[in-house]
């Protein structure tokens, strides 16, 4: 690891995905050499990154962090000075349906990317592990998640992770691996996959189809746009103390239902439905996902006050863009209809034989 920011090897597990693709092209604006290393399963998209084809910083393979002796190949030859891991399936309902992949690339996937860093040595890379807040369970409708927040998850995508945060504390304090936890709340903004809540919104009202809200859509998440977690990231690879965990925030609370209601508003302005009703007369409520939280808000205190980080986009300026960009690339998103299925309903509560109730 340099002493000072500068010209630095990174590898990035998951650069195709929404976060990561947002995060590879940030450090490479910044100069840095980036290997870019995702499976391409159906939420790592190749186009998300298309336009750093010519870049010669940026080096694309794909495989599988589960595969440790790729790993430890691909971290031996490349030796990195930092390692931002990304990777991971992170969609709560798909992981009720199916909870298998989240075991294997969340839990197995981490495991192998430690052990492939550990084997390094002395030349082990600063190992950034990219959480959720959703290890933490369900607040209430006051107080805020902090670093010592007790560990609560209530979904097998939560519980996965919740997992992978301790593997990587134990790899720290085990074998001295220079580790560090990061925690986000729920992020928004291009490149997004379509099945999350806020482009199914848009594509769904798109489409002229029922846009579902689960329950009465009054769970509150913490909202910051993709751009603003990318320089949290970068920041605590660079100057962030192993052994740390820090919470990544922007202090935008909404229910699920405004954000919905925000987004059909924008929609009506600049994508009228054809018969002439506003875009929320396609709302409909559906019954909740099994072990819904109630409520996500990150306190990033430690965060602002350690590093000087601070969000820079606000809230209604960020959705508006999102919005803008999601109608400007139709090239983007048209084609992942069809790839993964994203606009069909997951996480429907079910009995104990396996049958759908809703």
């Amino acid at each position: 690891m340099h002493d000072a920011p500068g010209t630095m090897k990174i590898l990035v597990t998951g650069g195709a995905g929404f976060i990561g693709s947002t995060l590879v092209r940030q450090l490479l604006a910044m100069g840095h050499e980036v290997l870019n290393v995702d499976l391409l399963t159906y939420a790592g998209h190749s186009a998300s990154i298309a336009e750093l084809a010519t870049e010669p910083r940026h080096h694309f393979l794909q495989a599988d962090i589960a595969d440790r002796s790729r790993m430890r190949e691909i971290l031996g030859d490349f030796r990195p000075d930092a390692l931002l891991h990304l990777a991971a399936e992170s969609h709560v309902d798909r992981s009720i349906d199916a909870p298998d992949d989240f075991i294997r690339t969340n839990l197995i996937g981490t495991f192998s990317l430690l052990e492939a860093a550990r084997a390094l040595g002395r030349q082990a890379p600063r190992f950034v592990h990219v959480s959720t807040d959703e290890v933490f369970g369900s607040l209430g409708p006051d107080g805020h998640f902090t670093e010592n927040s007790r560990y609560d998850p209530h979904s097998p995508y939560s519980a996965t992770k919740a997992a992978s945060d301790h593997l990587v504390a134990a790899w720290g304090n085990t074998y001295g691996l220079p580790v560090i936890v990061t925690r986000s709340s729920n992020n928004y903004g291009p490149y997004q996959f379509p099945e999350k809540l806020i482009p199914l919104v848009i594509l769904k009202a798109l489409h002229h189809q029922e846009i579902p809200v689960f329950g009465h859509g009054l769970q509150v998440r913490d909202w910051i746009h993709v751009d603003d977690h990318g320089r949290a990231l970068i920041a605590i690879m660079e100057n962030g103390q192993p052994g740390s965990s820090y919470n990544i925030g922007a202090a935008n609370e909404r229910t699920n239902i405004e954000v919905v209601r925000e987004i059909c508003a924008l929609l009506d302005l600049r994508q009228p439905r054809r018969d002439g009703q506003p875009h929320h007369t396609g709302i409909v409520h559906v019954a909740d996902r099994p072990g819904h939280d109630s409520r996500y808000a990150i306190d990033p205190t430690h965060l602002t006050r350690s590093l000087g980080w601070a969000p820079q986009r606000p809230w209604h300026e960020g959705l508006a863009t999102t919005v803008d960009w999601y109608l400007a690339r139709e090239d983007w998103w048209k084609p992942l209809l069809h790839h993964g299925d994203p606009l069909r309903r997951r996480g429907a509560p079910t009995t104990t034989t396996g049958e759908t109730l809703a």
